[in-house]
């Protein structure tokens, strides 16, 4: 059952440039990991977040780096929640999330659909 859908948009160069203005978002937006993308992954990466976090109602206290954006190349993008994320999905019953990413014309984009069993 779907319990809530959530997409968000992001200028790629607008975003890179508040990044590179304020360095400390780096590091408080993204995991180690993450971090390292190039920028149209980031910024994709950023608007997963903010999806995944409107799926869930966007409840407050949730931290960035508690969601995770995996990606093999070939396979699809899968979402990875600990802690504060963790806890607002389990108090929704959301046991998995569908993810869609996509960066073109500077331009990225996320669509998270969040489902319980």
């Amino acid at each position: 059952m779907i319990v809530g859908v959530g997409i968000d948009v992001v200028d790629v160069a607008r975003f890179l440039a508040t990044v590179e203005r304020v360095p400390a978002l780096r590091e408080r937006l993204f995991t180690p990991e993450e971090r390292e993308l190039a920028p149209a992954s980031l910024a994709a990466r950023f608007a997963a977040k903010e999806a995944i976090a409107k799926s869930l109602g966007a409840p407050a206290g949730m931290s960035w780096q508690d969601a995770t954006v995996r990606r093999v190349r070939g396979e699809q993008p899968v979402v990875e929640v600990i802690g504060t994320v963790a806890a607002a999905a389990a108090a929704r019953g959301v046991t998995r999330f569908h993810l869609s990413l996509s960066h073109d014309a500077g331009i990225a984009s996320a669509m998270v659909v969040a489902e319980s069993d």
